[in-house]
């Protein structure tokens, strides 16, 4: 069976239980019951693997999932609004229309996810690891990405609005984003929009186009 994101949906089999009793009692009954939606909002999943598991439009707001083994699942349209996702693997996963609105994912390995159409605000990504990963059509909105990433990673008509530094790997990142963007030196931000951002951009590696404001319009 192939999920909506078109991932295989390999159903409901948690691999390793959370080690919090009352998030583990959630995960065993929700992957009892083919008819209920997973909501661990608020729980505490640490030391799980939900590696390959189907949580389409779960509801993991504000959920613990640090270190957590989220490999190739399928997150497509879930909401994880506030959650702790530091150092998850996240790696292969769909979170295509996914809410990661002021979530941390800081050390996060998201090689490979697809983040097509997902909504990141206020998102603390350092360090993050984006290879190869697809952010076409996401809001990127104050986005903190120094120090993340984001080799070969796509940004087909993406809003990239985000904060590098010197240490934000972009060798191979490719497609049109909508600015401005912020480049971190010591303690100030300094704003790069239009061509100046293209520029930084694409001095270290990148093939980004940016686009204007107008085009934003008819997006």
């Amino acid at each position: 069976m192939i999920a909506l994101s078109g991932i295989r949906d390999d159903g409901r089999r948690v691999k390793a239980l959370p080690t919090d009793v009352q998030a583990a009692a959630v995960l065993e009954e929700w992957s009892a019951n083919s008819e209920s939606l997973l909501d661990v909002a608020g729980l505490d999943l640490r030391g799980a693997d939900i590696s390959g598991a189907d949580l389409a439009n779960g509801l993991l707001t504000e959920a613990i999932l640090r270190n957590v083994n989220l490999s190739g699942a399928d997150l497509y349209r879930s909401h994880l609004e506030g959650a702790d996702l530091n150092e998850a693997d996240l790696s292969g996963a769909s979170l295509v229309k996914a809410v990661l609105d002021e979530s941390s994912l800081g050390s996060a390995n998201l090689d490979l996810a697809d983040l097509g159409s997902s909504e990141m605000w206020a998102v603390d990504a350092r360090g993050a690891s984006f290879r190869n990963a697809k952010f076409d059509g996401a809001g990127l909105l104050d986005v903190r990405l120094q120090g993340a990433d984001l080799s070969g990673a796509s940004v087909q008509r993406t809003s990239f609005q985000v904060v590098m530094d010197e240490h934000t790997t972009v060798l191979g990142l490719t497609g049109t984003v909508f600015g401005p963007a912020s480049v971190a030196e010591g303690d100030d931000l300094r704003e790069l929009s239009g061509v100046d951002l293209e520029a930084w951009l694409n001095s270290r590696g990148a093939q980004v186009h940016v686009l204007s404001p107008r085009q934003l319009q008819g997006r």
